[in-house]
């Protein structure tokens, strides 16, 4: 009895003295900063404006992305040189880690949370991965009918553990089925236009766009109706108008739907897009600063904030969806890379790569409420992403 005693007291006074295990806490108010040049990630606190830790070793992140696990403790990290990297922001350390490709820019993860897909460049094609393990279940190469290759871009998740995804040289959209994560079905779409760039799912799931590099306009396919094919919407935008030398590619991925408009980034153009949701149709064009790379609603969808390529990528401005005019511009750092709201839109987050920080501007005041250090930073993601489609 008495070493039972003794057992107990020594247990009790270990905890007192520090050595049980760290404070709990959520992880939704969390989010990961890309440090492009270093290989590294940041975790932060977006209710504190406070920088928690760093995880090193990531590789290549010169054009990295991300996405969360469905609890939003995990991120999955999708490096340029082919790293697939697994990373605990609670622990703030690094899990796994795997080489699945020479080149990759991207990847989603499925609707159950069980299936991360990476997209490739080189080899071109998605290969799906288990998500607790990194354990590789099928490789779908991206060959067209005549067996070239080609570049995989804009992968997105859709509901029922489905993927869409585009091919860059052929001009096509492919739609993958990973019920079955170990014998995928693809249905593919040929001819949707000329080099297909990026892509991106609305919210609901029901909507595939692809961005044609190769020509203005847009191919969109409606997955509740499949069996239709492909669509061109927005055609010839840009007619009329001088297209100027495209120096960053515009991401579809920041696209926004506030109210009944989506707005887009027009390539080659000083212009944002305006689409009629329902019909698809063009709405307006709105005139901006420079070439649109991000077109980032609000969370309530009442503004819709814009960054730019080179040479006017200082430069951020904000647009008045009612009136559909810009209503404010911000000059809030050099190199403006990427732009993240907080959950509920009272703040946005910015990656100022060239001056090494982040910024932190109040969305109803446009006043810098912040500024934390950062390694040329570029993607932000918060945690509320992990909760989200086509995210």
């Amino acid at each position: 009895m008495n070493s039972i005693k003794t057992l107990a007291a020594v247990a009790a006074a270990l905890l007192l003295a520090g050595c049980a295990s760290p404070a709990l806490r959520g992880s939704g108010d969390l989010g990961v900063v890309i440090e492009r040049a270093s290989g590294s990630v940041q975790v932060v606190d977006n209710s504190h404006l406070a920088q928690l830790s760093r995880v090193a070793g990531l590789g290549d992140l010169s054009h990295a992305s991300l996405v969360y696990s469905r609890d939003a403790r995990y991120v999955y990290v999708f490096g340029r040189d082919g790293g697939l990297s697994k990373v605990d922001i609670l622990a703030g350390k690094l899990v796994a880690r795997v080489m699945q490709a020479g080149n990759s820019i991207g990847g989603a993860i499925s609707s159950d949370g069980r299936i991360v897909a990476a997209q490739n460049y080189s080899p071109g094609g998605v290969k799906l991965f288990d998500a607790d393990s990194l354990a590789l279940l099928a490789e779908v190469p991206a060959v067209d009918e005549h067996g070239q290759p080609s570049k995989v871009v804009g992968l997105a998740d859709l509901p029922g553990n489905r993927f869409a995804y585009s091919l860059f040289e052929a001009g096509e959209i492919w739609l993958l089925d990973a019920a079955k994560p170990r014998a995928p079905v693809v249905t593919k779409y040929r001819n949707v236009g000329r080099q297909p760039y990026d892509g991106l799912a609305s919210s609901d799931g029901r909507y595939y766009i692809a961005g044609l590099y190769g020509e203005d306009g847009l191919a969109l396919l409606d997955t509740w109706q499949p069996q239709a094919g492909v669509r061109r919407i927005l055609p010839g935008y840009g007619q009329g108008q001088q297209r100027q030398p495209v120096y960053k590619m515009p991401h579809l991925r920041g696209w926004s739907l506030a109210g009944d408009y989506a707005f887009l980034p027009a390539i080659g153009h000083n212009s944002v897009l305006v689409a009629d949701s329902r019909s698809w149709q063009q709405a307006a064009q709105i005139a901006v600063y420079g070439q649109p790379v991000f077109v980032m609603a609000e969370p309530g969808g009442r503004r819709v904030w814009v960054n730019f390529a080179f040479p006017h990528n200082d430069t951020v401005q904000v647009i008045d969806v009612p009136s559909m005019q810009v209503i404010k511009t911000l000059k809030p750092g050099r190199a403006i890379l990427h732009m993240e709201f907080t959950a509920r839109g009272d703040a946005v987050w910015l990656s100022s790569r060239d001056d090494d920080k982040l910024v932190v501007i109040d969305t109803q005041s446009f006043a810098t409420v912040a500024e934390l250090p950062a390694a040329n930073p570029s993607g932000i993601f918060f945690s509320w992403r992990a909760g989200r489609m086509g995210m």
